[in-house]
């Protein structure tokens, strides 16, 4: 599902509307693309600029949610590492349960790359993060890899009040509009308000997670913010209460740094 970006990218800058294609099954599922430099005056960065956060950051401490996730936890195994994050289910049911079923493969779906219905397919082990912006976040859940693949199904907006992008970490779907919530996520770096009201959050994830986010978004990427080296997500892992964490996986490999500021992607 694809959407215009007007201009560069500005590392810590607010994020402007976006523009929908007519045709959904044409359209990016995406967040909101970064403004150019603004002639009216963007809010305080939440975080350091690009060129001043490194690479591997060192360790720091998420502020606190506004509100607290009580449910299940999930643990993104990938390439660079573990992501680990617990969902809002209480506040955010219809969109916890899309996700827990994609993961566990309880859901069935449609694959965009062979058009065939999927039953008992854990979706996301494999996949990879297609988009990645310092300062920004990181963009996954297609299984065709370049931001254009769903599951062949649509989903509403879940909206909680009190739940917005106030801190790093947040868990929310991507989507081309309202109510066409489908397999794709994203991860913030850093709190964004311009984005509240307009994706559903479920998950919050915690301060290491958030390092690593950081990191993986700061790899090389192509103009259109795809990784050089993907980043896949080899197991996705849903955890319950009482439930042990599963084994830390093999030492991660780490794509090169990426350079500093991203480049404006071509118009899809």
């Amino acid at each position: 599902m694809i959407l215009f970006r007007k201009a560069s990218f500005v590392p810590g800058a607010l994020l402007a509307p976006f523009l929908l294609l007519p045709h959904p099954a044409l359209a990016q599922a995406t967040t909101p693309t970064a403004p150019p430099p603004a002639q009216e005056p963007a809010a305080a960065p939440a975080t350091a600029p690009a060129d001043q956060f490194p690479d591997s950051p060192g360790a720091a401490a998420a502020p606190k949610p506004s509100l607290t996730p009580s449910g299940p936890t999930v643990v993104i195994d990938t390439t660079m590492g573990r992501l680990t994050c617990k969902l809002f289910d209480k506040e955010a049911p219809i969109t916890s349960a899309n996700f827990i079923g994609l993961a566990e493969g309880s859901k069935d779906f449609t694959d965009p790359v062979s058009q065939k219905k999927m039953h008992g397919t854990r979706f996301y082990d494999g996949t990879t993060f297609h988009r990645v912006i310092p300062g920004f976040m990181i963009q996954g859940g297609d299984r065709k890899g370049d931001g254009t693949g769903d599951g062949g199904y649509y989903f509403d907006q879940e909206i909680v009040p009190g739940l917005v992008f106030d801190v790093p970490g947040r868990m929310a779907m991507a989507n081309a509009g309202p109510n066409t919530n489908g397999t794709q996520f994203f991860i913030t770096e850093a709190p964004q308000p311009d984005l509240d009201g307009k994706y559903n959050i479920f998950g919050q994830c915690d301060a290491h997670s958030v390092l690593l986010v950081a990191s993986i978004a700061r790899v090389d990427r192509d103009p259109q913010d795809k990784p050089a080296t993907p980043v896949t997500m080899t197991h996705v892992t849903i955890v319950r209460d009482g439930q042990p964490m599963p084994p830390e996986p093999a030492a991660a490999s780490t794509p090169a740094a990426a350079s500093s500021g991203a480049t404006a992607p071509a118009a899809h």
